[in-house]
């Protein structure tokens, strides 16, 4: 069992959002890979229930680059309360996880 990696989950209000976040994850090296597909999310919002369109993403990234993946978040996101909710890998496929590290290890 290995909880150093982590899928991180946060949706966003459209694609051009989710990419720069996505974008900025990936440059920055913070993240190794980041899935986005559209969703429909219905919600409580300040006393109302909400459905709306959008894109979640599924960030893979070592635990040790949450803060600044929150941080990151946001900084570029239009919501109130972004979703930022991070889920620990507690296995997977070696070779995949030492393909994170290679790209978005801690320096």
């Amino acid at each position: 069992m290995n909880s150093e990696y982590a899928m991180i989950i946060n949706t966003c209000p459209n694609e051009e959002t989710a990419k720069k976040i996505a974008n900025l994850l990936l440059e920055k090296k913070l993240a190794a890979c980041i899935q986005c597909f559209p969703i429909n999310s219905i919600y409580s919002w300040k006393g109302e229930i909400c459905n709306d369109n959008e894109i979640i993403l599924f960030i893979k990234c070592r635990q040790s680059r949450y803060a600044a993946i929150e941080e990151t978040i946001i900084a570029n996101h239009p919501y109130e309360v972004p979703e930022i909710i991070m889920l620990p890998v507690i296995g997977g496929f070696t070779r995949y996880l030492g393909w994170i590290d290679e790209v978005s290890g801690d320096e």
